[in-house]
């Protein structure tokens, strides 16, 4: 019997146990709360990338502990922050697209047709 394929079986996932899953919960319900609270503090551009960033926590919880990669092979965790970065970056990028074309469209909202 090789001794490499018997310590990692195929088919048999990592069991988190409840307290960790609970606590997780928690700390998503608990970012929620601050999301929506945010929105109450005016920090002008910075409710964007506040918002932002507590998705982007929000995120790697879920992927760490529901999706199991803080268990799994360290590539998988490698390609998810690979993806979090594009997805970063594509938005970062957009965003500085909505912001040169937001005079010209704030104008075209305030004209009556």
């Amino acid at each position: 019997m090789n001794t490499a394929n018997s310590q990692h079986q195929e088919g048999f996932g990592h069991v988190v146990p409840l307290g960790t899953l609970l606590a997780v919960f928690a700390a998503l319900i608990v970012l929620t709360v601050i999301t929506v609270a945010a929105t109450w503090v005016d920090l002008g551009s910075a409710n964007l990338f506040l918002a932002m960033g507590i998705a982007a926590i929000k995120a790697t919880l879920v992927a760490l502990y529901f999706m199991h990669l803080r268990y799994d092979h360290p590539f998988n965790a490698l390609v998810f922050v690979v993806g979090l970065l594009f997805l970063t970056l594509f938005l970062g990028l957009t965003l500085l697209d909505t912001k040169q074309y937001s005079p010209e469209i704030q104008a075209a909202v305030e004209t009556p047709v």
